[in-house]
């Protein structure tokens, strides 16, 4: 079954009650799939996370492919796999919620906070399914969880290794940030991987994401030479925190991954000063009320589009000035005569797209079209301004 298709749909509850099996893609894909699986869930930061852990593998010189949830179905990697390849997969609960089987040698956690509540209906519903990449690893295995997040040490899992990433202070076992460098513990023997300075992604979340990849990593057999190498040259993942353009003396950056409220407010948490934030899109049953905080704090104005304007609206006023513009065009309209020099244009909608566009990926693409515009017109205004000068 399709990752959109719920696991309550009649027609599977139909089909189970025959006694049809039901499994979710991966579940089939990880059957014929050669070599070594790494598996990565979590509310956010799974994309980041999968593309740096790939990154550092073929980086290593190991054959790697990089699938699931990011893209590539993962059942369209079995004929490429070898007994030598690793496959990450980025694996979402849609995903999880209907394997059997499914066992990844390395499987990791990195989060959980309220998302996808219009589908799984509960907190406790969406925290196991995603703890379903846990069900079937052995003592041969390798869990990695976020000892920082509360939600998730609950399902701390009982047959693998467990390994740990923490940015907030020292674990026995894993990755953790000592004053300002990262390092791995292991056997009580600490290893020193790389300074936090060197790490070129923006924002504490990233942080995170790199300490669970280096966990991971050196998990997998990695040395912390190619590792820190490594993620010195990663160059982000698109959609995500991605800079598009600076005009006028503003910044542009495009977060449209950010589809929700937890991704959205670490995206708000990366800047300092002057922010224009663009929310909305399809409610997914969030509560906004939570970033009512770092809207008093870090924004201007938050100009809303979208299904969920005028829900988003009610939840957060009174913590930044409000602007209800429809769509992601007059957004950025509206963006460009409100900032000055300095300031930073966020798109961060903490909803899903499918309202006005195909995916998050449409979204952010129409975003970075819509800025590169505004910039090639700002080129076009001061190369003729250069030009009337010169004339004089």
């Amino acid at each position: 079954m399709s990752p959109g298709v719920p696991a309550d749909a009649l027609s599977l509850v139909a089909a189970r009650a025959k006694g049809i099996t039901v499994w979710s893609e991966i579940e089939l894909a990880s059957r014929f799939l050669r070599g070594k699986l790494i598996g990565i869930t979590g509310a956010n930061g799974k994309t980041t996370t999968s593309s740096l852990v790939a990154h550092i593998l073929r980086s290593a010189g190991l054959p790697t492919i990089l699938a699931g949830n990011i893209g590539t179905p993962l059942i369209a990697c079995v004929e490429d796999s070898s007994e030598d390849t690793w496959t990450v997969a980025e694996l979402s609960s849609f995903q999880l919620e209907l394997t059997d089987k499914f066992r990844p040698h390395i499987a990791a956690f990195l989060n959980l906070s309220p998302d996808h509540l219009d589908r799984h209906r509960t907190m406790e519903a969406y925290g196991a399914a995603k703890a379903k990449i846990f069900a079937n690893q052995s003592s041969e295995d390798f869990a990695v969880l976020n000892a920082d997040d509360a939600a998730t040490l609950p399902y701390a899992p009982q047959g693998p290794a467990v390994y740990w990433f923490s940015r907030t202070g020292a674990v026995e076992w894993g990755a953790f940030l000592h004053g300002e460098e990262i390092v791995f513990l292991r056997d009580g023997q600490a290893q020193s991987i790389l300074r936090v300075e060197d790490i070129p992604l923006v924002g504490t979340h990233n942080l995170e994401n790199v300490l669970a990849a280096v966990a991971i990593t050196l998990l997998a057999g990695v040395g912390a030479e190619v590792i820190a190498s490594a993620i010195k040259t990663f160059a982000g993942v698109e959609h995500r925190l991605e800079f598009v353009a600076e005009v006028g003396g503003v910044r542009y950056y495009n977060d449209s991954k950010a589809t929700n409220v937890d991704a959205t407010q670490k995206a708000l948490e990366s800047f300092d000063g002057r922010v224009i934030v663009i929310l909305g899109g399809k409610d997914k049953d969030s509560d906004y009320r939570t970033l009512r905080k770092e809207l008093r704090h870090r924004t201007v104005r938050a100009l809303l589009i979208g299904a969920a304007a005028e829900k988003i609206a009610s939840q957060v006023a009174g913590s930044v000035a409000l602007e209800m513009v429809g769509t992601l065009e007059r957004a950025v309209e509206r963006a460009e005569h409100i900032a000055r020099p300095g300031d930073i244009v966020l798109l961060a909608p903490a909803c899903a797209s499918f309202d006005q566009f195909e995916n998050y990926e449409h979204r952010g693409r129409i975003f970075k079209d819509l800025v590169h515009k505004l910039a090639e017109r700002a080129s076009a205004v001061s190369q003729s301004a250069a030009r009337r000068q010169g004339g004089r």
